[in-house]
Order: structure tokens, then sequence, then C-alpha cells
């Protein structure tokens, strides 16, 4: 009852920035420009300095080095998630411009907006390594990998045509704040304490301005386009079903292999690996010429849908 309740409270405050947004745009309040800023300042500014401030706040080199094992779990998790994720997009003939959506929505989660305070409201301060071991991964997953199969998806490239080359997008902005703060974290650079709180409250719009954007994008788009289309279904599926299988199995065949993970850990991996679609997909979507409305309908259903399979959850990792 408790996971319900927090899961919904969650869900409650994701829910009413989105309708903020949406009532701000209908009302005519942001304009063009400012939809077209808002991706801008979050991709470029307000995540990367998220990304840096929360490594090196949750994060240090002992931690580091004693969670390492863990990262073999979630590395396997997240291999066999966009292998199982490309063969389906092949299978079902997903179309050119959601392809990359529907890879991301199947490996990606929201860990460290939603992710994370529900680990801790679930488990408390001692899950924070478990969580930290699957946020490390997700964010090199997100930002190495997943913006890849996004940009290499864009519709407006025919068949065949070359795409010139952006060296820019080989280190996207989110991926080099993440480098710059592994490098701070190794070798114990110190950072003012003011340019911290400075990043700190920089990063901290990264949540409501991506809501906010979504909102944006809904109105633009009206209500109608939150549905429950066969690549939805699938995508979702993906999210709340294949990844969390893929996670215990892989739990279940290393603890048979090299002893039984602790159950803190287990439950924690498990959860993670169902949190809702990354609040800035549709915006990565936009930038690569993508469908947008298809991204948005996957976060918005995602996050609403996330307070049902929480409890769901509960119950199976209570079983591993």
């Amino acid at each position: 009852m408790a996971a319900f309740i927090t899961s919904l409270e969650s869900v409650a405050e994701i829910v009413l920035v989105i309708a903020l947004g949406y009532w701000l745009r209908g009302s005519g309040r942001l304009g063009d420009e400012f939809k077209g800023n808002i991706s801008f300042i979050i991709m470029k500014i307000a995540l990367p300095a998220s990304i840096f401030v929360s490594v090196l706040k949750y994060l240090n080199r002992d931690k580091l080095a004693s969670l390492s094992g863990g990262l073999v779990f979630t590395f396997a998790s997240f291999t066999i998630g966009y292998i199982v994720a490309w063969i389906l997009t092949k299978v079902f003939r997903i179309r050119k411009g959601r392809r990359g959506t529907f890879i991301n929505m199947f490996v990606n989660a929201n860990t460290i907006f939603i992710g994370l305070p529900l680990n801790m409201a679930l488990f408390g301060d001692k899950s924070l390594p478990y969580f930290l071991i699957y946020y490390v991964m997700n964010t090199i997953s997100t930002w190495a990998v997943g913006i890849f199969f996004i940009s290499s998806d864009d519709p407006t490239v025919a068949k065949g045509e070359k795409k010139d080359f952006n060296w820019k997008k080989l280190l996207p902005a989110p991926l080099v704040g993440f480098l710059v703060s592994l490098v701070f974290l190794l070798l114990a650079i110190p950072v003012p304490e003011w340019i911290n709180k400075t990043l700190d409250m920089v990063g901290g719009i990264v949540t409501p301005m991506s809501l906010i954007y979504i909102g944006i994008i809904l109105a633009d788009a009206g209500l109608k386009s939150i549905r429950f289309d066969r690549d939805t279904i699938l995508a979702l599926l993906g999210r709340f079903v294949v990844a969390p299988v893929i996670m215990i199995g892989i739990i279940l065949i290393g603890g048979s292999m090299i002893g039984t993970m602790p159950q803190l850990e287990s439950s924690s991996f498990i959860i993670q690996s169902a949190a809702p679609g990354l609040a800035v997909l549709p915006i990565l979507v936009d930038q690569s010429h993508g469908d947008v409305d298809y991204a948005t309908n996957l976060v918005t259903t995602s996050t609403v849908l996330f307070v049902i399979v929480v409890p769901i959850l509960m119950q199976v990792a209570n079983l591993i």
C-alpha cells in the first residue's frame, strides 16, 4: 500500500507540471520562440550541470569500485534490451521516425528524476549505492548509445543517403557532463561550494522544464495525441514487462553462477528497470525530426501507468 501511495504522489506531481505547460501553451503565454529555445537550455546547459552535480553528490571513488560487480548485471540487461528492441523493430516493422524512440523506451529510464526519489521512499538510504549502479549505466546507455539510435532514425534522410557526420554528436553535452564529473571524482578535484550550488541550481530546472515541454507538445497536438495504438502498446510492454523480465532473468542466472544478490540490490534494479521513459525523449526526437507526438505519448502514458506497475513489481521483487 505504501508503494502504491508513493508512486501515486510522484506521478501526480509530474502530471500537474505537464498540465501547467499545456495550459500556458494553450492560453498563448508560451510562444513558438520559447518552444524552440527550451530544448537548447535543457540539453546544452541544465542537463550537463545536473549530471555533473549528481555524480559528485552520490558517488565517491571507494563506492564506485565496490559497486563495480553490479555494473556487470546492469550492463548485460541493457545490452540484451537493445538487441531485443532492435529485433522487434524489424519484426513489427516500426516505421522510420519511431524506431529510435521505440528502442529507447525499451532500454533507458527516467532514473534520476523519478527513479531516485521512488527508490529512496521504497527502500531507504541503504538502497542508494545500488540505485547509483543503475543510474551510472543508464546515463552511459542514454547518452552513448540511445541517442545515436534516435539520430540515425532521422526520417528526413533518405535510405542510402549519407548523412553528414556531426562530430559534436559523438560527445553530446550530457555525456560530456558525465565524463567531466568522473574526472573530478577519480582525481579528487575539489569543486568550490559556490560553484557546486550554482550548477545544482541550474540543473534543478531540467525536470520541470522537460515536463513543461511535454505539456507544450500535448497542447499543440491536442489531448487526442494520448492514444494506445499498436506501436505505443508494444513500447509500453517493452518498458514495463520485457525490461523487468530481462533484469530478473539476469539476476537469477547470475545468482546461480556467482552467488545470490542482496535482496535490496535486486529489488532496486527491478524497480529501476521499469521506470517511465525519459522526460527529455520528445526533445531528443524533435532534434532528429522524428515523431515527436509518438515520443510525447509514450512518456506521458508510461508516467501515468507507472503508478500501477510499481506495486506489482514490488511483489515480484520480494519473491526473487
